[in-house]
């Protein structure tokens, strides 16, 4: 059976959630026997593989424009698909299955991914929001096979569509990889178990401007604030947030994999996701796995994690976020115990790859 995979920017090493997901899922599917391909974003590719791990590479050419390189890359990559003669193609996120009813059209299945309502998203305008609003539409009504990545999600494709045989599989973690990198911490001028982690995109639905506002009021007690990630296009809000955050002694890393993030999430004192929109935060998983404290905002896909209700924070209030810092500060450090069964990477590859069988 012969997969095709789009609506993702590419893997490996490419920032985003999405990318993420299908770095770990689609590996772990093509030692199962799938032929996989995955097709990329040409102008977010710093490599020249044809091959990752069992999953086939190719690059398409588009536009780094953000209002509209997904659509155009989802339309080459579809028809790319047929030239393969792809029996499935495994469309991610919203705005990319508005092109659901073209790879149907042209004879192949699709399963589509729903990693979360988008157009919910502070940075897209009003005809951006219209649009992705009509490919939620798109794919939940044309897809063969629908996954939802929480319950929260699922339970707006019933409402909004009454689309009630989606398949619900959650984001994964890997095993956390402990390490320590002190030539890494003397370059940023941190110290272990001293610093509060934040870690996303730069993106204003994210937050991070509240993050930095939140920790300029508390006494650091010479507690750092270290923020890993960057943005995918440099805009106001990116530069907004980079310079208040030199302002205030913020740390920040840029776009970071590896050994340098694993050595961040093995000794930070808390890790904090201050988000007013999400899907099922990897992010957030990936500092369970490593037994972090946390401190989240109260948006319903950080409640489906069903964390303890301290760690909660109303989201955008930025004085609860503030007294929620100075106290994971004051008291001792304690690394927290999670159930992560669900998360589990391996058991999330069978469940799709069930699904993909059945489409046979």
């Amino acid at each position: 059976m012969k997969i095709v995979v789009t609506g993702t920017r590419g893997i490996p090493n490419i920032m985003g959630g999405v990318e993420t997901h299908c770095e770990e899922l689609f590996p772990r599917i093509a030692a199962k026997g799938y032929d996989i391909t995955v097709i990329r974003r040409k102008s977010y590719v710093k490599d020249s593989l044809k091959e990752y791990k069992g999953v086939k590479l190719i690059d398409l050419e588009t536009p780094k424009k953000k209002s509209f390189e997904a659509i155009i890359h989802t339309f080459k990559a579809i028809i790319k698909a047929k030239s393969l003669h792809a029996d499935i193609v495994h469309i991610h996120a919203i705005g990319p299955a508005l092109l659901t009813p073209v790879a149907r059209l042209l004879g192949m299945k699709v399963v589509f991914t729903h990693h979360g309502p988008d157009y919910d998203r502070d940075k897209w305008g009003k005809i951006a929001k219209i649009m992705l609003k009509l490919g939620e539409r798109m794919g939940t009504t044309f897809a063969n096979e629908v996954i939802v990545i929480s319950n929260v999600i699922n339970n707006i494709l019933i409402k909004k569509y009454n689309r009630k045989d989606c398949h619900l599989i959650y984001n994964g973690v890997t095993e956390p990889e402990i390490c320590e990198n002190p030539e890494y911490f003397k370059e940023l001028g941190i110290e272990k178990g001293k610093y509060i982690l934040g870690m996303c995109r730069f993106v204003p639905e994210k937050n991070l401007h509240h993050l930095v506002e939140a920790f300029s009021k508390i006494n650091a007690h010479g507690c750092k604030l270290v923020l890993a990630g960057d943005t995918d296009f440099e805009d106001e809000y990116s530069r907004n947030l980079k310079k208040l955050a030199k302002e205030h002694g913020v740390v920040l890393t840029g776009f970071i994999r590896g050994k340098k993030l694993h050595s961040l999430l093995t000794n930070a004192r808390c890790f904090v996701l201050p988000s007013s929109h999400e899907g099922l935060p990897i992010a957030l998983l990936e500092a369970m796995s490593y037994k972090l404290p946390v401190i989240v905002s109260d948006i319903p896909a950080n409640l489906e994690v069903g964390l303890n209700t301290e760690v909660y924070f109303e989201v955008g209030n930025i004085d609860e976020l503030a007294a929620k810092l100075q106290n994971n500060i004051q008291k001792p450090f304690k690394k927290i115990e999670y159930n992560m069964a669900k998360y589990n990477w391996e058991n999330i590859a069978e469940q799709v790859s069930q699904i993909y069988l059945k489409m046979k």
